[in-house]
């Protein structure tokens, strides 16, 4: 029967014992159907919970009988008044498991088709392509509402503490000009201007820079951000950002702002989640890729890196031997007790440390005599004293070893090991918030294929300036004044100090290949603003999407993220990209060409 009043009075979330005796209305979903012959117990969940409601054959007879084709996921609203659950029936794991409602209306808003999955419980094995061809419904699901309103409460307590300390957020353009830096563009044809095309942006870095150059001093702003790019769990090709610039500044000042900032809105956010150490560890990154083989290391647990180079350079293994004769370096990891490890599991880590870059593994274990037993360990008995003291080893213990010409790969391989080592004796607490700074980048990385050198991270990045006399003669020796925030072993977010005098940022540009003509076609409106009064200045661009998922505990971005794209780049719920019109590509004065025929 149709409801006397407004729909609802509360959410279902909401009523506890002290609503007893109160006649409330209440709407939503059925999350499930219980029939016991004269009485009929339906869950009414929204996104704010879920409430048991009754209809009772002798005391409601009509709101019994229009309860009884309702199935799950049919919208309906109830009125009716609250009560106690009866003894024995209370359910401590909900909120408002102490009561129920005593329906004497009720109307059924919607019906509902059966669903393709269920709703009301988890599935093993569900097709994440189904589950995103039907999103709307796979939104509904309790853990999938959890994470999104747990994304809203990051973004909430961003603004709301960003603003708390003097940021303004500016909205930026999402038509811009491209400038093919990084990843692809995505561009757009402009009908007004045949032939011409914005891009949509990647970020708003220039757009930023400039408004400091605008004296807007701190400006901070949700940024949407698009990059045609290659998918992995960790990315997609649009994708939310945390953006902040800010003026008068040193590299220290940002960095502990930004501490700041991320301390606050983590405990806020999660305010039971451990956090591992504060203030939170910098380490240069020299130091991380030695300590822990990668730029983004996850510092929840230890077995950091040895160097044993030195411990095994009189040896006779020609594997160590040839990789130091060629300047290169012999890495170990200690993994404690795991001596005794079967044949299948050391290859199996045979085959990680390959799969990432290891000519092959050495693996010994560290017998009780304090001698060491594994297929190299006949070449290597001189050095054994020495490997078991650099690595502090005990009986028990197996040690793990990449040895190659190229230090950077033997440290990138043994780095990647290490996670895999962690995964496999369970220190990696998921629970762990373990946050780490890594700064002092190289400004530059040596492109073989091109034969020119480029940024390490983006070309507008600040050189130590004490090195910045070096830049054409020895730029590989030049660090940038740049800092990444990292969470859990995944790249939070990076940024850094910019080049706020144009005769500096000229001198990158050119030393990675840029004609003058180049530059000011591609960076003339900031090129000219630094000439301005271009203040010093420096920011970072936190990613939403990853912060969220970690909070979340979730290993793919496409979990936090309302609409995603599958790997291959298609949005399975709306059809895109899909085919245009004729009209539509004559307006913009585009073609089609046949991908064969190019």
């Amino acid at each position: 029967m149709p409801l006397s009043q407004s729909m609802r009075t509360h959410t279902c979330g909401e009523l506890r014992p002290g609503q007893i005796g109160q006649r409330v209305r209440l709407a939503g979903w059925v999350h499930r159907r219980r029939d016991h012959g004269h009485l009929t117990f339906l869950d009414v969940r929204d996104r704010y919970g879920l409430t048991q409601v009754v209809t009772s054959a002798q005391q409601s007879p009509a709101a019994h009988a229009d309860a009884d084709p309702v199935r799950s996921e049919w919208v309906i609203a109830v009125g009716g008044v609250v009560r106690e659950r009866p003894a024995g029936t209370a359910n401590p794991d909900l909120a408002t498991g102490a009561i129920e409602v005593a329906v004497d209306e009720l109307e059924v808003l919607n019906p509902s088709r059966v669903p393709p999955f269920y709703v009301n419980e988890e599935q093993e094995g569900l097709d994440e392509a189904h589950r995103l061809r039907y999103r709307y419904i796979d939104l509904r699901r309790p853990q999938m509402q959890s994470q999104m309103l747990l994304r809203a409460r990051l973004a909430s307590s961003i603004r709301r503490r960003l603003e708390a300390d003097a940021f303004v957020e500016i909205e930026t353009p999402s038509l811009i000009r491209s400038t093919p830096e990084g990843a692809r563009d995505f561009i757009v044809p402009s009908r007004l201007q045949p032939g011409r095309f914005y891009a949509l942006p990647q970020s708003p870095q220039v757009l930023k820079q400039l408004l400091m150059v605008a004296g807007y001093d701190r400006y901070y702003q949700l940024a949407r951000c698009f990059r045609d790019e290659d998918l992995r769990g960790d990315r997609q090709p649009e994708f939310t950002q945390l953006d902040l610039e800010m003026s008068f500044v040193s590299e220290r000042d940002v960095m502990e702002t930004v501490e700041r900032i991320v301390l606050d809105v983590t405990r806020d956010t999660l305010p039971d989640r451990p956090i591992l150490a504060t203030p939170i560890p910098r380490l240069t990154y020299d130091q991380a890729i030695a300590r822990y083989g990668s730029d983004k290391p996850d510092i929840r647990f230890g077995m950091e890196l040895v160097d044993v180079t030195d411990a095994v350079r009189d040896t006779a293994f020609r594997v160590f031997s040839d990789a130091i004769v060629s300047g290169g370096a012999v890495l170990a990891l200690r993994a404690a007790g795991c001596a005794g490890y079967s044949r299948r599991e050391l290859d199996e880590l045979q085959d990680v440390a390959r799969a990432n870059g290891a000519g092959g593994l050495v693996h010994l274990a560290v017998e009780a005599d304090g001698t060491l037993r594994g297929p190299a360990a006949r070449f290597l008995d001189v050095a054994a004293g020495g490997m078991i003291e650099a690595t502090e080893a005990e009986p028990g213990d197996l040690l793990l070893m990449v040895a190659d010409a190229d230090r950077p790969r033997a440290a990138g391989a043994i780095g990647r090991l290490r996670l895999e080592m962690g995964n496999r004796l369970g220190l990696r607490d998921p629970n762990t918030l373990a946050y780490v700074w890594v700064h002092r980048f190289p400004m530059f990385t040596w492109d073989a294929a091109l034969a020119r050198w480029d940024a390490t991270h983006n070309p507008f990045s600040a050189p130590v300036w004490e090195e910045a006399d070096r830049l054409e003669s020895d730029p590989g020796s030049v660090h940038a004044q740049q800092y990444d925030i990292v969470l859990n072993g995944w790249e939070l977010g990076g940024g850094s100090i910019r080049i706020h005098r144009r005769e500096v940022l000229e001198r990158a540009f050119r030393l990675m290949g840029h004609t003058t003509e180049r530059m000011r076609d591609e960076f003339g409106a900031l090129l000219e603003a630094l000439e301005y009064g271009a203040p010093p200045h420096g920011g970072i661009a936190i990613g939403l999407d990853r912060w969220a998922a970690l909070f979340a505990d979730q290993e793919n971005i496409r979990e936090v993220m309302a609409f995603p794209k599958t790997q291959s780049g298609s949005d399975l719920l709306m059809g895109a990209p899909s085919p245009v019109t004729d009209v539509q590509l004559e307006e913009v004065g585009l073609r089609l060409v046949d991908a064969a025929a190019r």
